[in-house]
């Protein structure tokens, strides 16, 4: 499939390569990797090897050197195949992201090539039990130590991805401005063996290799070059990362919505109860073209977001952004279901495997903002209407 002005040749052919990679993976190893309780390691390492994984870090320290709309065009695709990678939102999209910008060099040379080999990964903490969306009440923060120039780091996170599987978290805290007395956001790079940082595991229904954790630091010592980029410039460095991983969600959402189509339309094409195979009817049929117009609307949404991140337009990128989540998240929900009821019981047998999808394709609604604060977000950013919280 070719988009013309949307998309260019290299990027179709991105786009076929890694549609063949996975399907030889598929979504029958993504499940027996997720029933056997392991990861997608050997999946990982081959798209890190074909430089996949590190399409969108700078080439000087061993990534492709393209961007954000490259980097969600994997996803998507391996999503579309069955097998979606979620720690590619996390550690080469916001994590390589805000290193890549804001990191010293030492910093660029520890973690980039590492992210972009598949070698490292990186988990990102900023969701807190009290905190939800407002990352204005995030409790976690930072002191520094004025004997050592240590940092001190105390506070807790919840459903913080794949800690388990990552060298390090890049952790959300806040410092004291010593002009003003107010908090201010700082990003922080924490080991995971680092004394005093502990994880649990979320016992969640969600059928998929990463797992969830809360995280407890309890006066987490780090060394003074363990803070991202500038002190002073904390909102920035975090929304920087945070518009790749909207992008990348919608990525996720537009794979998984996908996947599920094409099953239901495999189904449709060949189930025949009366004379015709049901896909003739109209019921049938017309839900599933109404699903495929709202993922190309998604999809271009996505593509535009990712276009103008790309082209360093941060504020643009932001609006459209956070649009492209809510329609992804939007399309991939009404999509698994019409699968799943155009497959009729068969939908909720665990052959077809688009039963799970039903729970996944929520995650696309709720994180990493929900549908409702993006509303919240473009009635007030976009439209000009009153704050109303």
């Amino acid at each position: 499939m070719t988009h013309g002005l949307i998309e260019t040749e290299e990027h179709t052919a991105l786009r076929a390569s890694v549609a063949a990679l996975g399907k030889r993976y598929g979504r029958e190893y993504f499940a027996d990797v997720v029933a056997q309780g392991k990861h997608t390691d050997e999946l990982w390492l081959e798209a890190a090897e074909l430089g996949y994984l590190g399409v969108n870090l700078p080439e000087e320290y061993g990534g492709g050197g393209a961007g954000i709309q490259e980097l969600s065009l994997v996803l998507e695709e391996l999503g579309a195949a069955g097998c979606p990678l979620l720690m590619m939102v996390v550690s080469p999209a916001i994590c390589g992201t805000v290193i890549s910008r804001f990191g010293t060099d030492e910093q660029k040379r520890a973690w980039l090539p590492g992210l972009a080999d598949g070698t490292r990964k990186m988990a990102f903490g900023i969701t807190e039990p009290d905190a939800g969306s407002n990352s204005h009440r995030i409790t976690t923060t930072a002191r520094r130590d004025a004997a050592t120039g240590d940092w001190l780091l105390t506070g807790r996170k919840v459903f913080i991805s794949g800690v388990d599987i990552a060298e390090a978290t890049l952790v959300v805290g806040r410092t004291e401005d010593a002009r003003t007395g107010k908090l201010k956001p700082c990003l922080f790079i924490v080991p995971r063996d680092a004394a005093g940082f502990t994880r649990h595991q979320i016992d969640m229904e969600l059928g998929a290799p990463e797992k969830q954790f809360e995280l407890v630091l309890d006066d987490v010592r780090l060394p003074a070059d363990a803070l991202v980029g500038d002190e002073d410039a904390g909102l920035l460095q975090l929304f920087a990362g945070l518009n790749p991983e909207r992008i990348m969600t919608a990525a996720f959402a537009l794979g998984m919505a996908r996947y599920c189509l094409e099953q239901a339309l495999d189904y449709a094409r060949t189930r025949q109860v009366w004379k015709e195979p049901i896909g003739a009817h109209q019921a049938i049929a017309h839900p599933l073209a109404q699903v495929h117009i709202e993922v190309e609307c998604a999809r271009l949404m996505m593509q535009k977001a990712a276009r103008l991140y790309d082209a360093g337009d941060d504020i643009g990128a932001g609006e459209a952004a956070n649009m492209a989540k809510y329609a992804a998240g939007e399309a991939c929900v009404r999509a698994v279901d019409q699968s799943v009821h155009t497959l009729g019981g068969n939908g909720l047998t665990r052959e077809y495997g688009l039963a799970q999808m039903i729970t996944a394709s929520r995650v696309a609604r709720i994180a990493p903002v929900s549908r409702e604060m993006i509303l919240n977000y473009v009635s007030h950013q976009t439209l000009g209407l009153p704050k109303s919280y």
